[in-house]
């Protein structure tokens, strides 16, 4: 008698039909549909502008669909409200952190949800499943400190135990590891494995190949609002995906090394303490060339891009830059000597999300645009017209919001305003956190074409392939201290690892 060897297939809990979404001059998606079943782990990909975005805020209830069907549990319903939906055991954990800077971590992670007693909060309540909710998703801190004082790895686990807190049984990931370090990334790996122990299905959206690899069950790809086409673990090859993804092949990941060769010493750091630094700094960078800082979270990398562009002092110590010594006051001292700074945080830091995209790129040299204490629109909106087409922004007119974008996209504009200028020094903090594979090519092609320009370029980045693939030299930081520099043929995966965790 033979065994029937077919893999059981758990039931629904979700379906989306025919999801279709317009606003003002764009199809955000069309036709779209969806299925996850129990215990699940679905990861959904695709380029930024793709639909990811838009499909994720239908299923969790803060927009409604212009046409389609969802059903759970194959009943048919409408999710008209974020409140109504998470009573149906559907939780997002937003890419862009969500916390109330100024309530401590058991209010942020109970808001809107608080135990009572009596009729008034029951805060000792709070405060102990708070702390069961922390030691869950492994962050060991205490419940009373406030939002505003955490580091971004530190707020999204926080949002993350929030999601626990309300015993959801569909949980959303977006670009859930894009503030974590590895030991935080490997926590939140773990926990995805305890949901799905519990028969909680997760939906997983990310731009990190090895990520959706080794967790999804199945893998979605979106492209230009429209679904190209699903598959298992075992078909979803990264040539495969990236293919879907992108509707072409893309060979050449990374630009060929470096071309432009020269002597000259930029930018050099001799001695520099930053703010929390035990140890100086020091550092020399060439004229065109890529210098990569690679380490952990914490490591120091983004204090120190940051004390270079003069948001904070130097403790001390000084920088040269050229022949003459270089110490900003602030950052308009920096980009009067023509060093720019794309910031971690780009919603935060980087961009006016009110405004449209041809005002934050021409925020930094809006004085050039005055004649007479008149703006001058016309030509600010060909200035971004143009940095537009060079880096493929995807949006309707140089007139969009800026808040109205995707992520990915919003993150070109940082770049974009400063290349609508003339950097000597630019400092790259984290410049393709959340970005699409197909526009990660495009801003590694720009990073290696002003290089080769002979601009000058710091890289910070948390992914060591970035790091490999893009710098001429690497530079290694453990505990706020350079612990390792090495030319980019002599430095692999391993060194990068060993060095920044401790030989």
């Amino acid at each position: 008698m033979e065994t029937d060897t077919t893999p059981i297939i758990p039931p629904l809990i979700l379906s989306m039909r025919g999801i279709t979404k317009r606003y003002p001059g764009v199809v955000a998606l069309a036709d779209v549909s969806l299925d996850l079943h129990h215990g699940q782990v679905l990861a959904v990909m695709g380029e930024n502008g793709a639909g990811k975005s838009t499909l994720m805020k239908i299923l969790s209830g803060a927009a409604a669909p212009d046409q389609g069907v969802i059903a759970l549990d194959g009943k048919p319903t409408v999710l008209h409200s974020i409140t109504y939906a998470r009573k149906r055991g559907i939780a997002l954990v937003h890419q862009e952190l969500m916390l109330a800077g100024n309530l401590d971590i058991a209010g942020n992670i109970f808001l809107g949800a608080e135990p009572r007693r009596w009729g008034f909060i029951d805060r000792r309540t709070m405060h102990r499943e708070s702390r069961e909710l922390l030691d869950r998703v492994g962050l060991q801190i205490s419940t009373r400190r406030t939002a505003k004082l955490l580091t971004a790895g530190q707020m999204q686990l926080v949002e993350i135990a929030r999601v626990l807190s309300h015993d959801a049984r569909i949980v959303i990931l977006d670009e859930p590891t894009s503030s974590l370090s590895h030991s935080e990334s490997e926590q939140l790996f773990r926990i995805i494995e305890q949901l799905k122990s519990r028969g909680i299905s997760v939906i997983y959206i990310s731009h990190r190949m090895e990520e959706v690899q080794r967790l999804a069950d199945s893998v979605m790809v979106l492209r230009d609002g429209r679904n190209v086409g699903s598959m298992d673990r075992a078909s979803a090859t990264r040539e495969k995906i990236v293919s879907m993804m992108v509707g072409r092949e893309l060979n050449n990941w990374f630009p060929p090394p470096r071309r432009f060769s020269s002597d000259k010493v930029i930018f050099q750091s001799q001695d520099i303490r930053v703010v929390g630094t035990k140890k100086p700094v020091s550092f020399d960078v060439m004229e065109g060339e890529i210098l990569g800082f690679a380490g952990l979270v914490g490591a120091g990398r983004t204090e120190l891009v940051e004390t270079i562009f003069g948001i904070t002092p130097p403790i001390s110590g000084h920088a040269r830059l050229g022949e003459s010594q270089f110490c900003p006051a602030t950052p308009r001292d920096a980009i009067r000597r023509g060093i720019y700074l794309t910031p971690e945080d780009r919603k935060r830091n980087g961009l006016v999300l009110g405004m449209s995209v041809a005002k934050n790129i021409s925020l930094p040299d809006v004085g050039s645009y005055r004649p007479r204490w008149l703006l001058r629109r016309r030509f600010e909106e060909k200035v971004a017209t143009r940095q537009i087409e060079r880096l493929n922004i995807k949006t309707p007119s140089a007139r969009q919001i800026v808040g109205m974008l995707s992520g990915g996209t919003q993150q070109k504009v940082v770049l974009g305003k400063w290349l609508a200028m003339r950097p000597k020094l630019l400092l790259l903090d984290e410049p393709t956190r959340g970005v699409d594979v197909g526009a990660k090519a495009e801003i590694y092609r720009q990073i290696r074409e002003l290089a080769d320009a002979g601009i000058t370029i710091i890289l910070v980045s948390s992914e060591m392939e970035e790091i490999l693939g893009m710098s001429d030299r690497v530079v290694i930081m453990r505990d706020r201290a350079i612990v390792g520099i090495f030319p980019r043929d002599k430095v692999t995966q391993e060194i990068i690892a060993t060095k920044m965790i401790g030989e």
